[in-house]
């Protein structure tokens, strides 16, 4: 930017563009709602990506805020989700939701409400340097949010845990699946898996079935099954692998810790096994 007039940057800022997803789509939808709906005003519909990419490559809040950088507008990005979530629960009918919806509604509530509220907050303060949270803020610091609570909120955050595990599995790149675990996953040998005995593990689906699908049929929650513990504390989740020819005869079995998932804000994933089904 150095050496060019200010006015010559920002005609060039307003030329910039960003992902605009089924813009045609929305803007024509838009159209022709307004003409219908005088009230709706002079201002356009803003297509935008964010929610639906953070969605799509199962990213945590967390994960976005770091791959972007934006620890300085944290509370910014929490309004923008919180603002996608208001609109999907409150302006479509629930019969017009498909389950795709419904799953991306539940894990954009269980995304804000698992994330610090008093970054709402900040977020208000800055465009209204007078406002106040509706409620008094106690000295001590208020106990994280149950995000076991809601089941269905829980599942659809567990649910992106297990992708966020499965991409990079079928890209065989095994220490970024790793990642995605707990520490404590271990092998049926009982060591902890490594890189080299994940491939080893998965290798016989990869031969058999060349990759993993992801595409929404894929996604679609009817592959996951929870199994809860009889003492409430623990779930068994089974997601079965979906695969190009659909023979979906591999599965892999994770192990979730209730309390841990309260204290941490977020599901964390233990391998149980992964392999073919009924064996």
């Amino acid at each position: 930017a150095e050496g060019v007039p200010y006015e010559q940057r920002i005609a060039r800022l307003e030329e910039l563009e960003y992902p605009k997803p089924c813009r045609e789509f929305v803007y024509s939808t838009f159209n022709e709602f307004a003409a219908a709906h005088p009230w709706v005003g002079q201002d356009n519909i803003r297509p935008k990506s964010v929610a639906r990419e953070m969605y799509e490559n199962f990213r945590s809040f967390a994960d976005y805020v770091k791959d972007y950088d934006l620890h300085r507008v944290e509370g910014l990005l929490l309004r923008h989700l919180s603002s996608t979530h208001k609109v999907l629960a409150q302006t479509v009918p629930d019969a017009a939701k498909t389950e795709p919806v419904q799953e991306m509604e539940a894990w954009l509530a269980g995304v804000v409400r698992g994330t610090d509220s008093s970054l709402l907050d900040e977020w208000e303060r800055l465009r209204d340097p007078n406002y106040r949270p509706s409620a008094e803020v106690e000295i001590r610091p208020a106990p994280p949010p149950d995000i076991t609570r809601n089941v269905r909120e829980f599942t659809a955050l567990i649910r992106t845990e297990i992708f966020k595990f499965l991409q990079p599995l079928s890209a065989q790149t095994f220490g970024a699946a790793l990642a995605a675990l707990d520490t404590e996953s271990t092998a049926a040998d009982g060591s902890p898996y490594s890189p080299e005995t994940l491939a080893a593990t998965v290798a016989p689906f990869i031969a058999a079935h060349r990759r993993l699908r992801f595409d929404p049929d894929a996604r679609n929650g009817r592959h996951t099954h929870v199994t809860r513990s009889d003492d409430g504390k623990s779930w068994r989740v089974s997601q079965i692998l979906v695969d190009p020819d659909d023979h979906n005869d591999w599965h892999a079995e994770f192990f979730v810790d209730l309390e841990r998932a309260r204290e941490d804000g977020r599901p964390t994933l233990r391998l149980l096994g992964l392999g073919p089904i009924g064996h």
